[in-house]
């Protein structure tokens, strides 16, 4: 399964706000959740938080059985008189960023096809260099991600793996999207104050290039799903 993320940010003269409603309420529904090929379709929008300008305000999560169903869901009229004539509409196209994943499950939390509530990060990273792309997963594998299983708190924890394609065409913004869910904003907050947050914080040293580091904190937005159609 192809679990291909989306980051956009809205089109000059449209406030955050107009944005990810026109995204969640018009987009959605109206144009991207017609596509046939896609199984699943979130679509996760930022929370504010003080003195924190993100590059993107919203994060489109598609699900898509594999390479075949994704080129002919580009081939659409769905897509091509739809979805794609109306993002000039309400996105800063040139800004967006798209990864293909494949995506490993860590924390499950609820099951994939129930909501998970609360509110969750995505956690963006590049390998640091002269780290390759099996090295840098392995130790994603085997020591980060057991560390930020740790963190009190975590209810879901997902790691999500540019897929290999992307390189042989060129070096792709970034290696892993991770996944991290919480019950609620207190319970980010007191997460982030734990020794345990603060081994995870440190432990990217190892492995990431902090000059490419975005953390984005979302609330998710079902628009099909969470069970597969």
């Amino acid at each position: 399964m192809i679990h291909q993320l989306i980051f956009a940010a809205p089109r000059p003269g449209m406030t955050v706000q107009e944005f990810q409603r026109y995204w969640v309420e018009e987009h959605a529904v109206r144009y991207a959740s017609r596509i046939p090929q896609i199984k699943r379709y979130a679509v996760d929008t930022t929370i504010p938080q003080p003195g924190e300008n993100p590059l993107w305000q919203g994060v489109a999560e598609i699900w898509l059985e594999n390479e075949e169903e994704q080129v002919a869901s580009l081939q659409t009229p769905e897509f091509l008189e739809g979805a794609r004539l109306d993002e000039p509409r309400w996105a800063a196209f040139w800004q967006s960023v798209v990864l293909d994943t494949d995506t490993e499950t860590v924390v499950r939390g609820e099951p994939e096809d129930a909501v998970q509530p609360g509110v969750k990060l995505i956690v963006l990273g590049k390998r640091r260099e002269g780290m390759s792309r099996d090295e840098f997963r392995e130790y994603s594998r085997r020591t980060h991600a057991p560390l930020v299983r740790e963190v009190p708190g975590v209810r879901r924890f997902y790691q999500s793996f540019t897929r290999d394609g992307w390189y042989a065409i060129s070096e792709p913004p970034f290696d892993v999207a991770y996944h991290v869910w919480f019950d609620d904003l207190a319970a980010l907050a007191e997460a982030r104050l734990t020794p345990e947050r603060a081994a995870v914080l440190a432990d990217r040293a190892a492995f990431l290039n902090e000059d490419y580091v975005h953390t984005l904190l979302l609330r998710q937005h079902w628009v099909i799903g969470p069970e597969a159609r």
